[in-house]
C-alpha cells in the first residue's frame, strides 16, 4: 500500500510512558526529600505551567486559522506533553511510600536511604547511596532499591564480605562504611 494513503495518527506520543518496574509486590519507596521534589513539580505543572499554556492555545486560537499557526500547533503539543506529564507523576504519587531514611541514623546495618562505603576485590573503593526509582541520580552515586548492588548490600552490615552478581561473573565486595541523615537535619 502507498504510505500517502496510511493514516498515522497525530497523537501517537501520547501513550503514557511505561513506569519502571518494581518485584512483584514491591513498593515504591523514596525519600521525604525525593516526594517534596515530585510533588513540588506536579503541583507547579497543574498550578502555573498547565494555565499558561492553555491561555497561549485559546489566544492562538482566537487569531482564526489553526492550520498555519504556530502558536496553536506548539501550544496544543506542549499542552498535550504536561498532561501525559501530570497522568504520569499522579500515578508515581498514589504508589509512593514516603521512607526517612534519617530514623536509622548511627546503624551500621545497610537499609533504604544508606550512603555505603564498599571495596571490591580489586581493591576500588565506591560509594552509593541507595535511593528510590524515581529519585536515584546515577551521575551522582545513587542507585536504586532494586539495582543488583542495593539488592546485595541491604540488610549487610559494615564489615561483611558479599557476593555481587555482575556481567563478568562474581565479585566480592567488602562494606567498608554506612551512613544515614541525621535526623532534623536532611
Amino acid at each position: 500500500m502507498n504510505k500517502a494513503f496510511t493514516k498515522e495518527s497525530d497523537d501517537a506520543d501520547d501513550d503514557d510512558p511505561q513506569l519502571p518496574s518494581l518485584p512483584s509486590g514491591g513498593k515504591n519507596y523514596i525519600t521525604p526529600q525525593g516526594y517534596a521534589r515530585i510533588r513540588a513539580e506536579l503541583l507547579d505543572l497543574i498550578d502555573n505551567e498547565r494555565p499558561k499554556v492553555v491561555e497561549i492555545v485559546h489566544w492562538a486560537a482566537s487569531n482564526g486559522d489553526r492550520s498555519e499557526n504556530g502558536d496553536y500547533i506548539y501550544g496544543k503539543k506542549r499542552l498535550r506533553e504536561i498532561d501525559r506529564r501530570i497522568r504520569f507523576l499522579t500515578k508515581r504519587v498514589e504508589i509512593m511510600e514516603v521512607t526517612d531514611p534519617a530514623v536509622h541514623h548511627g546503624s551500621d546495618q545497610i537499609f533504604f536511604g544508606a550512603t555505603v562505603t564498599y571495596m571490591d576485590d580489586a581493591g576500588v573503593q565506591r560509594t552509593v547511596t541507595i535511593l528510590g526509582i524515581d529519585e536515584a541520580d546515577s551521575s551522582k552515586g545513587q542507585v536504586t532499591w532494586v539495582s543488583p548492588i542495593a539488592r546485595t548490600l541491604l540488610k549487610a552490615r559494615t564489615g561483611d564480605v558479599l557476593q555481587l552478581v555482575t556481567p563478568a561473573g562474581l565479585v566480592e565486595i567488602e562494606v567498608i562504611g554506612v551512613q544515614y541523615p541525621v535526623p532534623g537535619l536532611s
